[in-house]
Order: C-alpha cells, then structure tokens, then sequence
C-alpha cells in the first residue's frame, strides 16, 4: 500500500495540522509540529480475523434513524455579505491526485477519494492508502475526449459509517466497467481488513455510468440514511425515467435497502426526487431542508429544494422561461445561473461552525467553473437579504419562492477549482481541489496541485 512521505519530494506532503479534530488529532508531519508515521497499517489496526468476508457479514450496520437534534426552525439567517471579511487558505496536503470527496468520521478520522482509484485517510498528520478498490476505472485511462482525458468518472463519493470505527465500514461511489459499459456502484468496505477492497458488499448497483454526469456523492443525513446523487450519463431522458436510478438523488438504508419514508411515484423505491442532470452536492439547512447543487447544460446551474417525490425538470425544462411556464409538477430551482458564465457547483455543505464566523449559515459550494467558493445565503419570505451589490441575487417569478438566494462568490482563482468543502469536528472548513483533470483555467494547476485546505479568517 502507498504511505505518505513529509519529504519535499514527496507525491503526497502533509504539512500542518488539523488540531483537535473529534477524539483523534490529525497533527502536521513538518517541523516540530508533528512526527511522520512511515507505517502503512490502516486506522484502525488492521486484522487477519477469520471470518465473513464481506463487510455486511462481518457487521450490523443498522442504526436507530431517530434524527440525533431536533431540527432548528429559528435559525438565524445572515444580513451582512460574507464578502466583508477576508479569507485564508492553509494547504494541509499536496500533490494529491485528482481528489473528489471528503468525510469525517465520528472519530475524527478524515477520509477522502482520488479520482484515479483510491480511498486515503488523513490521521496523526499522516496519508495512508487505505483502499484502491480493484474494480474501479482508472480515471486517467480512458479515451481522449472534448471533455478530458479519463471523462469524469473513477474513484468519487466517500463516507464514513455515521458510527465508525464500531464497525469500521466505509462507503465509496466509483465507476466501473460491466460486460464493456460503464455503471456506477456503491460499495460498503471494511477498513480495518488487511485488503479492504476484498470485503466489498455492493448495496447499490446499476447505476448508469459514462465518461460524463456521473453525479457520485454519497453522505448520511440527519435521520442517518445514506444520500446518494446520481448523474444522467449523457442520457437526459434517463433523468425522467422514476425506474432508472440515473439523473436521481437515491435515499437508502446502511445497508442499501430503501429508506423508509420514500415516496412512491412508481417507479424505483429507492429514488427520493428526480429530473437532475448532474447533481453533485447534499447539505441540510438546520431546520432539515435538503439542498441540491447540479450542473446544467452551457451554464444553467441549478441549486434546488428537495421535495420528496419532486421532478426538477430535465431534460424537459432548463431555461428560466421553460420555468415560468411549466405546470406545478415541475419542481423551480433556488437559483439558476442561465447561460451566461455558470459555476459547475460540486459539493456543498450548510455551514454551522464557529471557526469562520463570516460564512456561518450560510450555504458554501465548490465552483469548478470561475475556479471559487459559492456562498449562498437562503433567506425566507419577509426576512431581509443580505447586500446583493457584489452578487448574484436569484428571486424571480420562475424560481423557488421559499427562499431567496443571494450568492456571493470568494477566493476567486486563489486555489483553483474547488471540487468539495466538508466542515470537520472542530468546526473549521476544508476543501479539496480539482486542478489536474484537464480543466483548470489560467494559472492552474500549480506544481503543488492538487490540494487539502483549511479555509480560515484572514489575520
């Protein structure tokens, strides 16, 4: 297996530290901020047990779905610009290849995805390999196209079991190949296994797959069932299809079962809302609303209220005015960018932490296209918004009426194109980006792309 080395030369450096991150402190691996630990064994110590050998034979994965807070009705929405005080960024890790997701188990151990075929974790100020799953398509080898060398799938969604280490499973999104086509899989792990990849259990399968749209995240809501985004692989009509699981956000159980509570609209039960295009990123505002960020076509990028059972459109309607004319079946999005620019929004997160107080409440979402971080406030009917002279204010008769969505965008081409922003247990924000894929803009990649970063106030 790959270890990390804090060595200048090194693929992979980590340098600084990630204090006070849950119960497990991710120190730095430079100066005397920390020590480096050449070992590869993963975390936690890896075992030769004999016994099942896939991971849901090995553990009960179930969970009481009882939602751990009860949801916050009152929270208190932004009127100021989160323009107004400057931000920092402070490379964790270098050299990283092509990283698409991060999750944070309760026990504070980071994990994150590289595109080209590997799960790592980041723990002790130390970048282990803790899986490179042998099904997966190496992202780097497919065909040319006019999109990028390897298209857009590989090694995406990451989380981490809700109560990881006990059991020490791990969820991944990848794209593989079955009887020469390509399908996207989610597979549960077990990381404390001496190969974890020979202990897949795959929960959901089927998914279609290309070199593009193939959504891939993968995160547990607050009632503790896993959320999944899929993408339409080049086939909008997949999208509208409620048998087909492409062009969906899916809603299952630990196990991959359906959740409970889904709704019934005749078609695939595991299916909790359809008509996307290319979703990317989940996040919950505290009162337990569900955001959806997705890519459109030429621009078009949406961010969209999920209703259980809502169809969002596509391929059928896209255009702001497509919008204003459809029937009430027909979900309005948040925000939609029209064709003039677009973000190419990835992950996202509703961020509640106190390390950046400028961003709290607030929705943050990395943009691949114009290389920055979407802030987005959502501000409720009668509330008041904050300055939208520096913004893209989005409350129109064809939009959303529950909200209206100020977005603001920061660190513009200081870092790249940020592919995901995950908020770890200390409350600080991080982000990984995308800047090896072939699509970086003027200045990108840099020779130490791509990267882990700490997002902070600027001093």
């Amino acid at each position: 297996m790959r270890q990390s080395s804090c060595d200048a030369r090194s693929r992979r450096q980590c340098l600084a530290a990630l204090g006070g991150i849950g119960a497990t402190v991710l120190a730095g691996c430079r100066g005397e901020s920390g020590t480096q630990t050449e070992s590869s064994d993963l975390t936690p110590t890896a075992t030769t047990t004999a016994g099942p050998t896939h991971a849901l034979d090995r553990y009960d994965v179930s969970l009481s779905h009882e939602r751990g807070q009860s949801p916050d009705t009152d929270w208190t929405v932004p009127t100021t610009s989160p323009t107004d005080t400057p931000l920092a960024t402070e490379p964790l890790i270098e050299d990283l290849e092509i990283p698409w997701d991060l999750s944070f188990a309760a026990d504070g151990t980071l994990f994150l995805t590289e595109r080209v075929g590997r799960v790592l974790s980041f723990v002790d100020g130390s970048v282990r390999t803790v899986t490179e799953p042998a099904a997966v398509i190496d992202a780097e080898s497919s065909d040319d196209g006019w999109w990028v060398t390897g298209g857009e799938g590989g090694t995406l969604g990451v989380a981490a079991h809700p109560t990881y280490p006990d059991p020490p499973v791990v969820y991944v999104y990848y794209t593989t190949m079955t009887d020469d086509e390509r399908v996207n899989r989610v597979v549960a792990m077990d990381v404390s296994a001496e190969d974890p990849a020979a202990t897949e259990s795959v929960i959901v399968d089927g998914i279609p797959g290309s070199k593009i749209h193939n959504g891939g995240r993968l995160t547990f809501g607050p009632e503790k069932y896993l959320w999944i985004t899929t993408g339409d692989a080049g086939d909008g009509e997949l999208a509208a299809d409620t048998d087909s699981l492409g062009g969906k956000v899916l809603r299952v159980t630990p196990a991959g079962d359906p959740a409970p509570g889904n709704p019934d609209i005749g078609g695939d039960p595991r299916v909790f809302t359809y008509g996307h295009r290319n979703p990317q990123g989940l996040a919950w505002l505290p009162d337990g609303t569900v955001i959806a960020s997705e890519h459109g076509p030429t621009g078009r990028d949406e961010l969209n209220r999920l209703v259980a059972g809502g169809y969002y459109g596509w391929p059928d309607t896209r255009k702001h005015e497509e919008y204003a004319d459809a029937g009430s079946e027909v979900r309005r999005p948040l925000a939609n960018t029209g064709n003039a620019g677009g973000w190419a929004p990835s992950g996202s997160l509703f961020y509640t932490g106190d390390a950046v107080p400028s961003l709290r409440n607030r929705l943050l979402t990395g943009g691949l296209k114009g290389q920055k971080l979407l802030a987005t406030t959502l501000t409720p009917d009668g509330a008041d918004p904050p300055p939208g002279d520096d913004a893209e204010v989005y409350d129109a008769d064809w939009t959303d009426d529950a909200y209206t969505a100020t977005t603001h965008s920061l660190l513009a081409d200081e870092l790249g194109r940020i592919r995901h922003i995950e908020q770890g247990p200390d409350g600080g924000l991080y982000l990984v980006t995308s800047n090896r894929d072939g699509r970086a803009g003027d200045g990108f990649p840099r020779e130490r792309d791509d990267v882990l970063a700490r997002v902070t106030p600027a001093e």
